[in-house]
């Protein structure tokens, strides 16, 4: 554990966070990036993050918490609306916001609607520019050029969590807002998530990324019971996944039970990584 120090000024600096975009702008990616340890899960499937929750960066001299929510979006079911109030929550008590902008894609009305949910918050305001690795200078000195249109930003910052781009530079804009603080978690921890709640998000991932439309977005898992055998440096896991409809279980469970294994054997190369058994 690194002991807490003070900066150059003589001053520890914390904060909260809240970081927002649509669906799928990189969120979850950036966190796990900044990290350098996977705490957020990732698909390509629309609202992956149910609850907002918070992960920690620690530093000697710092300590920035990240509030990763739900992808701010027009609702178009019930879920979209608990979603975007669990997104709308995060705003709350907080010292920076931060908006991200997939900058590989067309910024369009979605992304000035949810810039315009960050509009009357005085609080100071960045812009991240997502995924750069998948755009040409000329289109990101474009998405640059929009992205100013949306909203008088405190700072942009073009970023790739895939390629570790920039984050450095991410890290010390959202620093300058911070004001003296307390730590307000122990240093060691990276996130306040319980751990079966980790693990359940894990195997949540895997049947996400295996199914896509094939399993509505609306599964869920419930860690039941954790048994650790320390002889064998074995943690076993017992789970239970929910689907909205019976016929759904077929398509999870597969021929003879190849889905269901495919999705074990891909979530214990992550939980074997978090729970160094």
């Amino acid at each position: 554990m690194t002991n807490y120090e003070k900066d150059s000024e003589g001053v520890f600096r914390s904060g909260f966070v809240t970081l927002v975009g649509r669906p799928n702008a990189g969120k979850s990616s950036l966190i796990n990036a900044l990290l350098g340890r996977k705490v957020a899960i990732t698909s390509s499937t629309a609202q992956t993050t149910r609850r907002p929750f918070r992960a920690l960066l620690n530093g000697p001299s710092y300590q920035i918490v990240f509030v990763d929510t739900p992808g701010f979006h027009k609702p178009h079911d019930m879920l979209g609306e608990e979603l975007n109030l669990a997104a709308s929550k995060s705003l709350e008590d907080i010292e920076v916001v931060i908006m991200l902008i997939d900058s590989s894609k067309d910024i369009g009305r979605g992304d000035e609607w949810v810039a315009a949910q960050l509009k009357p918050l005085d609080v100071p305001k960045l812009c991240v520019l997502s995924k750069i690795d998948l755009v040409d200078d000329a289109t990101l000195q474009a998405a640059k050029e929009k992205a100013r249109e949306l909203l008088n930003w405190d700072g942009i910052i073009a970023v790739s969590a895939k390629e570790s781009t920039n984050l450095e530079e991410f890290r010390d804009a959202v620093l300058r807002f911070l004001p003296e603080g307390p730590a307000w978690f122990p240093q060691d921890m990276t996130t306040d998530q319980p751990l079966e709640i980790l693990i359940a998000e894990f195997i949540r991932e895997k049947i996400l990324r295996g199914f896509r439309d094939e399993v509505p977005h609306a599964v869920g898992v419930v860690v039941q019971d954790l048994e650790d055998d320390e002889d064998k440096d074995l943690t076993r896991i017992f789970a239970t996944i929910y689907v909205e409809r019976e016929s759904q279980k077929g398509i999870v469970i597969g021929k003879g039970g190849q889905a269901l294994k495919t999705i074990g054997i891909q979530a214990r190369k992550d939980l074997e990584l978090l729970l160094g058994t």
